[in-house]
């Protein structure tokens, strides 16, 4: 390891939902690698031996009572004071082997964070139907907010301090990712991504992603941020959604009036008519909403930049008078 990363006081945080049947030999493999960082594991309401087996291992053991990983991220960087932090899942499915190279670019490139893109060691390490829809979140995700990922709902992840501490955990559930790598898009952030192999789980540990359950939360999720963060996109796209039906329900009784000279259906008429005022409301309230957005981004960005970057530790800056 070099001496570059052996200057960072790097944190090491592991969410975990009984997972006694991997949590020490990933606890063992990363004090091995990175004797220096502390290790901290965060046990999300385990009814197993758990944490036990962490604080055997040497791991710095806490605990969050609100279930959702979202709300142990939450906790996680609100609590922890590091100069990079890492974060792993505790089923041992990632390599910790990759650790160190992740670090070690985030420093060198003057990163905010290195996600881990994971390539499966066989078919049976990553499951079909999660492999989709990450593939499909991944698509959206890049659609709305840009294609810096190839894989937005990875959970190996390097972050540095100005990105843990200026980030908002507003989810409560696996949707966490999602909301990771949109920050960082939406922060305009320099980011990077590490292929990393994922491993097939040992027996005994279990994946607690639900494909669907959990597949439409965060459909919901990127849905809501594309609200908040692309106010005007996602009003003028309902604005013209309304104006659409609004004239295809007024075709028909102007095509009669232009017949006839009467007006036939009067409360189809009316029903066009509010529907393209909601239309043109749906647009103003999107342009009001978008400057709203922006003013709320500057300060998210100053607060950004109020915490130190990756930058080496110590470092000084010569000016010559």
């Amino acid at each position: 390891m070099s001496s570059v990363i052996q200057t960072r006081r790097i944190a090491v945080l592991i969410p975990c939902l009984n997972e006694e049947a991997t949590i020490a030999v990933v606890v063992r493999d990363v004090r091995s690698l990175l004797p220096e960082a502390i290790v901290y594991v965060y046990d999300n309401n385990s009814t197993d031996a758990t944490s036990k087996r962490a604080q055997s291992a040497g791991a710095v053991v806490h605990y969050e009572l609100l279930q959702g990983k979202g709300n142990v991220v939450r906790r996680m960087f609100a609590d922890i004071e590091a100069d990079i932090y890492v974060l792993i899942d505790g089923d041992g499915a990632h390599n910790v082997a990759d650790m160190p190279k992740m670090i070690k670019k985030l420093i060198d490139d003057q990163l905010d964070m290195v996600s881990g893109v994971r390539v499966p060691q066989d078919k049976n390490a990553y499951r079909k139907g999660h492999r989709f829809g990450n593939t499909l979140l991944t698509f959206i995700v890049g659609l709305f907010f840009g294609s810096a990922f190839k894989d937005v709902l990875s959970g190996y992840r390097v972050f540095s301090r100005r990105f843990v501490k200026s980030f908002p955990v507003l989810s409560t559930g696996f949707e966490i990712e999602t909301e990771l790598a949109i920050h960082a898009l939406e922060m305009r952030m320099r980011v990077a991504e590490v292929e990393t192999v994922v491993k097939k789980r040992v027996k005994g540990s279990k994946s607690k992603l639900h494909t669907y359950k959990d597949g439409l939360r965060i459909l919901r999720t990127i849905f809501m941020l594309v609200k908040e963060e692309r106010p005007l996109l996602f009003f003028a796209i309902l604005g013209v959604v309304l104006g659409i039906a609004s004239i295809i329900l007024a075709l028909p009784v102007v095509f009669f009036f232009l017949e006839t000279g009467t007006v036939q259906r009067l409360p189809t008429l009316l029903l066009s008519m509010g529907l393209m005022l909601m239309g043109f409301l749906s647009f103003t309230s999107g342009m009001i909403l978008g400057t709203v957005t922006r003013g709320r981004r500057e300060m998210k960005r100053l607060f950004f930049l109020a915490h130190p970057g990756p930058h080496e530790k110590g470092q000084s800056v010569v000016v010559k008078e």
